[in-house]
C-alpha cells in the first residue's frame, strides 16, 4: 500500500515537472515577444506583460526546486517555505514596476502605436494559460504544496493579464484611446500584488495544504 501511494506520489511530481518546464518555455517566448513588441510600439502595457513572463521564469524555477525536493520530507518543507518565498517576492516586484511605469505614462500622456504583434501574444496566452493554470493546480492540491498553489496561482494571474492587456491593446488599435493603454497595466498591479502578500504569508487558497504532508 505504501509503496503505491509513493510511486502515485512521483507520477504526480513528474507531471508537475513536465508543466512547469512547459510553462517555462512559454514564458519565455511570451517574453521575448511581448517585450520586443512592447518597446516597438512603446506600449507599457506590453513591456510590463513581457516582464511579468521573465518573473513567472523565476516562479517557474522554484516550482522546480519545490518538486525535486519532494522525495525527501525535511528537504521537501524547507523547499516548500522557500519557494513560497519566492514567489511572493516575484509578484510583489512585477506589481511595483508596472504600476511606476504604467503611472509615468498616464502622466506624459505617451501614446503607444498599435501592435497587432502584442495582440497576437496577448490571445495566444489567453489559450495556453488556462490549461497550464488547472493542470499545475491539480498537481498542487495532490502534493497539498502551498508553494505550488501559489506557483499555479501566477499562471492563472498571467491569464487574467493576458485579457486585460487583450482589451488595452484593442481600444487603443481599433478605437485610438491612447489611455487604455497604461489603464490596463495599472489594473494589473494590485491584483499582482495582492498576489504576492497571500504568497508570502501563505495563504494560497489551497484548501488541502494544512494538512500534513504524506511522506
Amino acid at each position: 500500500m505504501a509503496t503505491a501511494v509513493l510511486a502515485a506520489r512521483a507520477m504526480t511530481v513528474r507531471r508537475g515537472q513536465f508543466l512547469t518546464w512547459a510553462t517555462i518555455g512559454y514564458n519565455s517566448l511570451e517574453a521575448v515577444v511581448s517585450v520586443t513588441a512592447g518597446l516597438l510600439a512603446g506600449s507599457v502595457a506590453l513591456v510590463g506583460f513581457g516582464i511579468d513572463s521573465l518573473i513567472e521564469l523565476g516562479s517557474g524555477v522554484a516550482g522546480l526546486w519545490r518538486l525535486r525536493a519532494d522525495a525527501s520530507p525535511v528537504a521537501r518543507e524547507r523547499a516548500e517555505r522557500g519557494a513560497l518565498r519566492v514567489v511572493g517576492v516575484c509578484f510583489l516586484a512585477l506589481a511595483g514596476y508596472v504600476a511606476v511605469e504604467a503611472a509615468g505614462a498616464l502622466v506624459s500622456r505617451e501614446a503607444p502605436d498599435a501592435s497587432r504583434l502584442g495582440i497576437a501574444i496577448a490571445a495566444g496566452s489567453l489559450i495556453v494559460m488556462p490549461a497550464l493554470a488547472r493542470a499545475k493546480r491539480r498537481v498542487a492540491a495532490e502534493l497539498s504544496s502551498a508553494a505550488l498553489t501559489a506557483e499555479a496561482r501566477q499562471t492563472e494571474i498571467c491569464w487574467y493579464l493576458s485579457a486585460i492587456l487583450l482589451g488595452g491593446l484593442l481600444l487603443n488599435t481599433v478605437a485610438g484611446w491612447w489611455w487604455a493603454d497604461p489603464a490596463a497595466a495599472l489594473l494589473m498591479a494590485p491584483i499582482i500584488g495582492r498576489e504576492g502578500v497571500r504568497a508570502l504569508r501563505g495563504r494560497t487558497g489551497c484548501a488541502d495544504c494544512a494538512a500534513p504532508l504524506p511522506h
